[in-house]
């Protein structure tokens, strides 16, 4: 089975458009997201009510977790900010549907032991790049397949006893490429693939900056950082 993996949205309406007409067009129609659907973005409402009718799984990140929470502790000044104003414009419908997504869902796809966590198996809040992709994190999921979010960095790596993966972000790139990043994952494979999706990333940007959301916010999407 194909599956594509969303991940780090981030209330980025356009770019989220723009990455399920690519997933329509290659016919895909499983959907998973490792977290982080709000924060950041000018479109929390309109991000949540699209993923929660087209994902059949979906994580809690931890910027959903702080809106849900209203707790901004251990976030910077700008993300503190986004989640302050995500937390004044988000309707209670959204605040439920983040509410009852799980911290990591596991599952069997064609044999596959599949795993998708936000952060890590080993902190819900870590950031794991490639280089620190181990066989000891595919061990602690109990899966061959790990799929993590968080860092918005995608990546494939393939070790000997299965995969780990990352999607990347679709609604804050941080590779220096500001194309959305989404990962179709081949369960039979098993292999992943990086997709990557041009958008209207100024009209993304002037939506955060007229929202009264930290410019920079929205500049930094211009640059993919």
């Amino acid at each position: 089975m194909k599956v594509a993996i969303l991940s780090d949205v981030h209330s980025n309406l356009h770019a989220l458009q723009a990455v399920l007409a690519d997933v329509d067009i290659r016919g895909l129609t499983e959907i998973q997201c490792p977290g982080d659907i709000v924060g950041y973005g000018a479109y929390p409402n309109e991000t949540v009510g699209i993923l929660r009718k087209r994902c059949r799984t979906a994580i809690c990140g931890n910027h959903d977790q702080a809106v849900i929470r209203i707790n901004t502790a251990g976030m910077n000044p700008m993300a503190a900010a986004a989640v302050l104003w995500t937390a004044k414009n988000i309707s209670a419908e959204a605040v439920d549907y983040l509410r009852s997504l799980k911290a990591h869902e596991v599952a069997i796809v064609d044999g596959s032991k599949v795993a998708i966590y936000h952060g890590s198996p080993r902190y819900d809040d870590e950031y794991v790049y490639e280089t620190d992709a181990s066989s000891d994190l595919l061990e602690m999921s109990g899966a061959n397949i790990l799929i993590m979010g968080h860092t918005h960095v995608p990546y494939v790596k393939r070790l000997p006893k299965g995969l780990i993966a990352n999607a990347g972000s679709v609604g804050q790139p941080r590779d220096n490429d500001p194309r959305a990043s989404y990962l179709i994952l081949d369960t039979s494979e098993p292999n992943a693939t990086i997709v990557r999706v041009a958008y209207d990333v100024k009209a993304a940007s002037q939506a955060i900056i007229d929202a009264g959301l930290p410019p920079f916010l929205g500049s930094r999407l211009l640059n993919g950082i």
